[in-house]
């Protein structure tokens, strides 16, 4: 007897399901559903959410949004660091932040990648950075001269080389890394390891929840992608700094102290232009041209007159002219003030 049916026999088997879909229309409203608890609850008032036992949601909505506010600071300081160092415009942003199983991360990646496995002093566990190759090597590419035409990607683990030059772009990523969780707490980031096959690395067990953050980084015309893999163990002596409210008001607290620090301590380190103006006077560009060694300037400014002190071109001290230990000097005698006329 043959499993096959034929065209007459599938008519037959549609006609009688319609015949009893007719005969029963209670089946369209489909079946109920029962609520059991200890107060009688309403099905039809009362929300209902399907939980999935295998994905726990152990991180919540509020500290997702923080941790991605926290990356996309991350993104933006990366994508200028890489930009200066590959002196060409390199865009990234975050894609996704989501939270999965462990083991749903590393099926979901290409073999061979960069897999890089990211630690700190301070951090308990272990996080993940992985690096596709779809930009990995028009990195490489460019950091050698190429110009990213008709590049060829090959499936294979980098060579040492490959790596050595990747290690400088991942020491600049951990960088920025290091200075957005500033915000949190002050680590620095390093990588500990690096493989090739994500299958062979297990730094928690498959079915721990990780929050993955996807970024999107573009070259060009080429374009790739990076994910941060943070382990629930690792974040989780830092979740109550996590939430939003927290996290903006120790960011605005930390805004009058560190913040400040950091910006005077650059400030500090930064040249400036002094030079100090003797005199001015006014000349005709015939006087000009017919100016020759030995002719003297004559200006109405007095030789005992106070000097100019410009600083980057703006006048804002009066200084005394003379010499110190041999060297011609001027001696700031005061700020400039508004009623000076100088």
């Amino acid at each position: 007897m043959s499993d096959l049916l034929d065209q007459s026999d599938i008519d037959a088997l549609l006609a009688n399901a319609a015949a009893g879909d007719a005969e029963s229309p209670l089946l369209d409203a489909g079946p109920a559903h029962a609520i059991f608890s200890r107060k009688p609850r309403d099905p039809d008032s009362t929300e209902v959410k399907a939980y999935d036992f295998k994905r726990p949601e152990r991180v919540s909505k509020d500290q997702m949004r923080a941790l991605q506010t926290l990356h996309e600071a991350f993104a933006r300081n990366f994508g200028v660091a890489l930009s200066a160092y590959l002196r060409t415009i390199v865009e990234i942003k975050v894609a996704t932040c989501e939270q999965m199983t462990y083991s749903e991360f590393t099926s979901g990646l290409p073999n061979p990648t960069s897999f890089n496995l990211v630690s700190a002093e301070g951090l308990e566990g272990q996080m993940c950075l992985e690096i596709s190759p779809l930009i990995i090597y028009p990195i490489i590419d460019r950091l050698l001269g190429g110009g990213n035409q008709e590049l060829f990607i090959p499936q294979r683990p980098m060579t040492l080389i490959e790596a050595r030059l990747i290690n400088n772009v991942t020491n600049r990523g951990l960088a920025a890394l290091s200075e957005a969780w500033a915000k949190i707490r002050e680590m620095q980031f390093a990588v500990s390891a690096s493989e090739s096959n994500p299958q062979l690395v297990q730094i928690v067990p498959p079915n721990e929840v990780v929050v993955v953050i996807a970024f999107e980084l573009k070259l060009g015309s080429r374009a790739g992608t990076m994910n941060l893999c943070i382990p629930y163990n690792v974040i989780e002596p830092f979740m109550d700094h996590l939430s939003s409210q927290n996290w903006f008001s120790a960011a605005k607290n930390q805004r009058s102290k560190e913040t400040e620090d950091t910006i005077s301590k650059n400030l500090h380190r930064a040249p400036m232009n002094v030079t100090g103006m003797l005199a001015e006077t006014t000349m005709t560009v015939k006087e000009l041209l017919a100016l020759t060694p030995g002719d003297i300037v004559v200006t109405e400014k007095m030789g005992t007159s106070p000097v100019v002190i410009c600083v980057e071109g703006e006048k804002k001290y009066l200084a005394q002219i003379g010499q110190y230990r041999g060297h011609r000097a001027l001696k700031v005698l005061r700020a400039i003030a508004e009623g000076d006329r100088v």
